[in-house]
């Protein structure tokens, strides 16, 4: 008995590969686009999740590395303070949950750039840090990966 799904063509590896790049730059650049462009172009919205993940806790760990001059830098050019100032969501984020609800609030708000630069200048170590911000978006990858599903599904 031959399969009905046996004549359906899947794409090349190169335009997988080359999906799952730009999602992984998504990732870095704009991490709530990146996860319905991958779905867009074609991916498995796991895939598309696992690639925006990917490329957003490189980036978190790449400000791990620019540290202490970039966090010079913003809090000259944005005047952040470190100063506690409850009037501010972040304030009253760090304060209520510290790192681990930066972590859970960055994907949506500030970044992992911002996350991981405000962190640092608050104390925070490194290692701990990445470890944070890696678990914090994956609750916002399934929560898209879902989506981006359901919506796949109501396309069809």
């Amino acid at each position: 008995m031959a399969s009905a799904q046996s004549s359906i063509t899947f794409p090349a590896m190169s335009s997988i590969l080359a999906a799952m790049a730009s999602v992984f730059g998504l990732g870095i650049v704009y991490f709530l686009a990146a996860i319905p462009a991958g779905v867009a172009m074609g991916l498995h919205p796991a895939l598309a999740a696992v690639a925006a993940w990917a490329g957003y806790v490189a980036i978190g760990a790449a400000m791990l590395l620019v540290g202490a001059p970039a966090r010079a830098w913003i809090s000259r050019r944005f005047g952040f303070s470190l100063e506690p100032d409850p009037a501010k969501l972040f304030w009253r984020v760090w304060q209520r949950w510290g790192l681990p609800g930066l972590a859970l609030l960055a994907p949506v708000t500030c970044g992992p750039y911002f996350a991981a630069l405000i962190a640092l200048a608050l104390g925070e170590r490194p290692l701990r840090l990445i470890l944070w911000i890696a678990v914090g978006v994956i609750p916002w990858c399934i929560f898209f990966a879902v989506l981006a599903a359901a919506g796949l599904s109501l396309w069809k």
